[in-house]
């Protein structure tokens, strides 16, 4: 009877439909779900990074042909104006002896954020890594190719609130892409997706 049972429950039972074939383990089937969805938070970094790119890039040109050696344009009265200044120091006009080793960071920066990616599954932290990316990109962009020369090179800076100092859109992106990042990191959210809470 016990041998019958076994040989008419044989192709019934779960076990035995799955003798021989090798079903993947709970980690396959999350990285198998996961890996579409960490391609769309790559395709959202470099997304916002091209667009923060493009805004600084663009903006700079048009005050180099348009503001350099002009007057400044009050855009709100003295409390904001854009001026084109050379600006040979890192972010808001501070620590201009040290051009060639802002570049350096600049380029480490990107270099790091574009090893990340590889493990991004957070939108949010997509996007703060994106503005990081593009606003560092745009600033190394000036380091390269304006001059005095190829990594000494100035920074174009335009905008210019009162009692502050002057910057451009990249050194916002920089400075919107830290603050997110801050925001994330007290959340308790990491770049894979995970929260935790300490």
């Amino acid at each position: 009877m016990a041998e019958a049972e076994r040989i008419i429950g044989t192709p019934d039972t779960p076990d035995a439909a799955g003798d021989g074939q090798e079903r993947p383990d709970a980690e396959q089937e999350r990285e198998a779900l996961e890996r579409p969805r960490g391609k769309r938070r790559i395709a959202v970094l470099f997304a916002v990074a091209a667009i923060a790119y493009l805004l600084d890039l663009v903006s700079k040109m048009i005050v180099v042909a348009e503001l350099e050696h002009q007057e400044p344009i009050e855009i709100v009265g003295d409390w904001l104006r854009f001026v084109a200044i050379r600006n040979a120091g890192a972010a808001f006009g501070f620590g201009e002896a040290f051009t060639v080793i802002f570049t350096v960071i600049a380029a480490a920066v990107i270099v790091v954020i574009a090893r990340l990616a590889r493990k991004l599954y957070s939108l949010p932290w997509a996007i703060a890594l994106g503005m990081l990316l593009g606003g560092a990109l745009g600033n190394l962009t000036d380091r390269i190719f304006r001059s005095p020369g190829v990594f000494e090179g100035a920074v174009v800076d335009f905008i210019a609130p009162k009692h502050f100092a002057v910057f451009n859109l990249a050194d916002s992106a920089i400075v919107c892409g830290g603050i997110l990042i801050v925001i994330l990191s007290f959340r308790g959210l990491d770049p894979d997706g995970t929260v935790h809470k300490d």
